[in-house]
C-alpha cells in the first residue's frame, strides 16, 4: 500500500516531546472560535434566536395529504420549527419548497390544523413517521424516493457535539399512487429499489448535526466560522443523494452528511486525569470497492480505498476555555499507479504426484 504524508501542520499542532511529556501527540488549547461551540451561552443564544448560524434541525415528523408531503423539522429542544413542502402530483419530477419562517410550537400546531381542515375533502392530513434526518432523494426510472433516518443511536461525543449512527432507515415513494404510471411498478424499477435497499445504512455510517465529522479536528479549528456543512467533502457518501434538497432549499438544515468508516470512543484515567480517546476512520467515497476490483489510481487521480484515520485525545474540560485537545491524522491509499488484471478463462491445476 501507499501511505501519504499528511499536509504540513501549523506550529501549534507540531509535536515537541520536551514540551509535551503527558500527551504523546500535538497539544492545542480549546479554540475560542471552534465551530458550533456548545458553551452554555452559545446554546442559550441559539434557543432564543433560531436564525443563528449554529441553528440545526434534529427531529422531524412527516405528514401527508393527497397532494403534498409536509416535513416538520424541530430543534433539539423542540422550541423552534421549520416546514418543508414536497409536491406529490408529479410522477417523475421533484418539486419542494421550504417555508422561510421559524414557527413556535403553538404556531406549527395551528398550521397543521389548518392544513388538515383544508384537505378534509381529499382525506385530510395523516401522520406517516418520525425521523431524525433526510439521508437523500433518489430517482431511478420514474418516481423520486425519500430516504429517511427513522432511528438513531448516540455512539460518542466530541466536546459536547453528539455523534450518531443509524439504527433504522426507510425509503418512501414521493408521488401519490394515483399519478404513478406502470413504470413505477415495473420489474426494472423494483430491481433498482432492491439494489438500493441492499446498502445497509446501519453498518459503519455515522454523522453529527453540529460537528463536521467529515473533517479532522485541525481542519475544524482552522476553519472556524464555517456556516454550511461541507457536503463536497471527500468523505461524505450521500453528497449526490442530498443535492436535490440542498440546492432547492439553499441550506443543509434538512439533510444529514453520512460518513462511512469507523468511530470508537473510550474514557481513560491516566494518573488521575480523565481523558477521552477517539478513533475515527473515514473512507473516501471515490474509487472505493473490494481489493480485487479497485486498485491503483483512476483517471481522475483518486486512489483506491483512500482512508483517513484520526486519533483524538481530549480532557473532560475540553469545549471550555480550560480544556486541551490533541489529534493526529494518518492517511493511506492504494499505490498511485494504473493497475489492471486480466481474468483468464482457464485456471489450470498442477498435477499432484505421490511418492
Amino acid at each position: 500500500t501507499w501511505s501519504r504524508v499528511p499536509r504540513r501542520t501549523p506550529s501549534a499542532f507540531r509535536y515537541n516531546i520536551r514540551s509535551a511529556p503527558f500527551f504523546p501527540f500535538p497539544i492545542v488549547p480549546f479554540h475560542p472560535l471552534f465551530p458550533c461551540a456548545l458553551r452554555s451561552g452559545s446554546m442559550a443564544a441559539e434557543a432564543d434566536d433560531p436564525t443563528a448560524a449554529s441553528a440545526t434541525l434534529e427531529k422531524f415528523r412527516l405528514y401527508e395529504t393527497r397532494a403534498r408531503f409536509y416535513v416538520i423539522g424541530s430543534s433539539r429542544e423542540k422550541r423552534w420549527f421549520r416546514v418543508l413542502k414536497i409536491d406529490r402530483s408529479e410522477p417523475s419530477e421533484l418539486h419542494l419548497s421550504e417555508d422561510p419562517v421559524w414557527y413556535s410550537q403553538q404556531e406549527v400546531k395551528s398550521l397543521l390544523q389548518r392544513i388538515a381542515e383544508g384537505n378534509r375533502s381529499t382525506g385530510g392530513l395523516t401522520f406517516v413517521t418520525k425521523a431524525y434526518g433526510i439521508a437523500g432523494c433518489i430517482k431511478f426510472l420514474e418516481s423520486y424516493y425519500l430516504i429517511l433516518v427513522t432511528k438513531r443511536r448516540q455512539i460518542g461525543c466530541i466536546c459536547g457535539h453528539a455523534i450518531y449512527c443509524i439504527d433504522e432507515s426507510q425509503m418512501i415513494t414521493i408521488p401519490h399512487s394515483s399519478v404513478q404510471t406502470d413504470v413505477a411498478t415495473s420489474k426494472n424499477e423494483l430491481r433498482y429499489k432492491k439494489l438500493l435497499a441492499s446498502v445497509d445504512l446501519t453498518k459503519d455510517f455515522f454523522y453529527s448535526y453540529t460537528y463536521p465529522i467529515m473533517q479532522s479536528l485541525q481542519q475544524n479549528v482552522t476553519s472556524a466560522g464555517m456556516k454550511e456543512t461541507p457536503y463536497e467533502n471527500l468523505f461524505v457518501w450521500n453528497t449526490f443523494l442530498t443535492e436535490p434538497i440542498r440546492s432547492r432549499c439553499h441550506n443543509a438544515l434538512w439533510s444529514v452528511a453520512l460518513v462511512h468508516g469507523h468511530f470508537k470512543q473510550v474514557k481513560l484515567s491516566v494518573f488521575g486525569r480523565e481523558l477521552n480517546v477517539i478513533l475515527i476512520s473515514r473512507r473516501s467515497r471515490h474509487f472505493a470497492g473490494t481489493r480485487y476490483l479497485k486498485r491503483g489510481v483512476n483517471d481522475h487521480g483518486k486512489v483506491a480505498n483512500d482512508v483517513e484515520t484520526e486519533q483524538i485525545v481530549f480532557e473532560e474540560e475540553a469545549g471550555s476555555w480550560k480544556g486541551r485537545m490533541s489529534a493526529i491524522v494518518q492517511m493511506r491509499g492504494s499505490i498511485p499507479l494504473f493497475w489492471s488484471q486480466e481474468a483468464g478463462r482457464l485456471s489450470p491445476k498442477p498435477d499432484i504426484f505421490g511418492k
